[in-house]
């Protein structure tokens, strides 16, 4: 379709198929309850599939509808953005809004959450195009190990004029019988190669010397890029086995191959129209500036992004980048202060506001192991790498949830998180015993007597002494 805005093939193959119900169903395979925030941010991602069917001149004129999450730590405000951004490969960072200070104060400046966006994005669409090159690559990085096996003359010595004017030394001229055993030498060792008989053997492989990568504070500037800019690339030779040589190969090969002012354009254009944004901590900035001590920035801070969230161009060293169409989500617990203490500018900016729900037992229960990444099943997996089988009871998994529950409301609340203290704590002594060579193989059988007897009754109002 001509006016169809950039999203990914396979982003808009599964949003042209999948309604705002659907989307909230993908997330319930990971997030329990939350219904409300669920159907905000589906409503907000078809939207995006909405607007790319648009015409022309209304698709500029419809933007996002940014969306405030306020609810208490741990209840699924990150996970509902990241999982969001997933379902479309869509580039996507999450940032601390405390990380920022006013313009002025030492500290990164808003505009490096776009940065980190492109970069991202570039990662993103990177991956995508050395998919489709992928077995090109791989092709020419076995015809360079087929030379390296073959070849047994001497390293021969490179003017370093020459490295610089970019100049290649010449290959020298075989007659016609060195040819021909050359060749038969090559096709006996791609056969070698391909049955897999020399993955052991040493060769010697030419690789770049990596600079360590500094950044001059506040910019996008990176001092590694200026130097290589001016100085040609500093190499050197490694031995390795041709394992190690094919992915040292396949990946050069790959660089070779794709075309990376493609990809930049690409990358900023899907962090134009597809990015998303997640700004963590925003009640930390909320309240008015009081002139002095660690507060003097806040509201400083809240005026640096209501430029970013309003739609503005930033400048990075792939090209400018435009922020008026990138979802913003924003969430805070507001425990301390009230979303009426962000600055009435940035307060409208964020349209769509939704309150998550603390977590209830059955919540904490459900958690334990209905989501696809449940953490019984993670632990289960962990521990069956060293021949531990754990069964667990319902009256057990009841008893985790109760246990967590009992210890947010009596301590700090600290969500789902929680259920990973008392998991590590009730699994401490299994994990630590489990494994060697000559372990054998066990299955312990998790009870509700299990799960109080190492826990202890009487540490529920102790448990935030294990959180760091």
């Amino acid at each position: 379709m001509e006016n169809e805005i950039m999203l990914t093939d396979a982003g808009r193959k599964k949003l042209r198929g999948m309604t705002p119900k659907e989307i909230v169903r993908e997330l319930d395979r990971y997030i329990i309850g939350q219904e409300e925030a669920k159907k905000a941010v589906a409503v907000a991602l078809r939207n995006r599939y909405r607007r790319a069917m648009l015409p022309d001149e209304l698709r500029e004129e419809v933007t996002p509808k940014n969306i405030l999450m306020v609810g208490p730590t741990g209840v699924g405000k990150t996970e509902i953005a990241r999982r969001l951004a997933k379902l479309v490969d869509a580039p996507f960072v999450k940032v601390e809004a405390t990380k920022f200070t006013e313009v002025g104060y030492v500290g990164r400046d808003v505009d490096s959450m776009i940065r980190d966006l492109v970069e991202v994005a570039i990662r993103l669409v990177k991956t995508e195009h050395i998919s489709h090159i992928e077995e090109n690559a791989k092709r020419n990085a076995e015809e360079r190990i087929v030379k390296l096996l073959c070849d047994k003359a001497p390293k021969r010595t490179v003017n370093p004029i020459d490295i610089l004017l970019g100049n290649k030394p010449k290959e020298p001229e075989l007659s016609g019988e060195e040819r021909e055993r050359l060749n038969s030498r090559m096709e006996d060792v791609r056969l070698k190669l391909a049955a897999g008989l020399l993955e052991d053997s040493i060769v010697e492989v030419e690789v770049e010397e990596s600079l360590p990568h500094s950044d001059i504070p506040g910019t996008d500037v990176n001092m590694s890029d200026m130097l290589g800019s001016v100085l040609p690339r500093k190499t050197k030779l490694r031995k390795v086995t041709v394992r190690e040589a094919r992915r040292i190969l396949t990946a050069e090969e790959e660089q070779n191959l794709i075309d990376m002012d493609a990809v930049y354009s690409e990358a900023i254009e899907r962090s134009e129209q597809d990015g998303i944004i997640f700004l963590d901590e925003i009640d930390k900035v909320a309240g008015k500036a009081s002139g002095h001590g660690p507060d003097v920035s806040r509201e400083g801070v809240q005026r640096d992004i209501l430029p970013i969230v309003e739609g503005s161009t930033v400048n990075t060293k792939y090209g400018p980048v435009n922020t008026e169409h990138m979802l913003f989500i924003a969430a805070g617990a507001f425990h301390v202060s009230k979303v009426t203490d962000l600055i009435p500018e940035l307060q409208g900016r964020f349209p769509v506001r939704v309150d998550l729900n603390p977590l209830t037992k059955e919540d904490y229960r459900q958690i334990l192991e209905k989501p696809d990444n449940a953490l019984i099943r993670q632990y289960k997996a962990l521990l069956a790498v060293d021949g531990v089988t754990l069964e667990f009871e319902d009256s057990a998994l009841d008893a985790i949830a109760d246990h967590a529950f009992e210890c947010n409301a009596s301590g700090e609340n600290i969500g789902a998180r929680r259920l990973h203290t008392v998991l590590e704590k009730m699994l401490g002594d299994i994990a630590f015993n489990a494994g060697g060579g000559d372990a054998p193989e066990i299955t312990v059988k998790v009870d509700e007597a299990y799960v109080k007897a190492q826990i202890g009754e009487s540490e529920t109002r102790d448990m935030h002494r294990y959180i760091v």
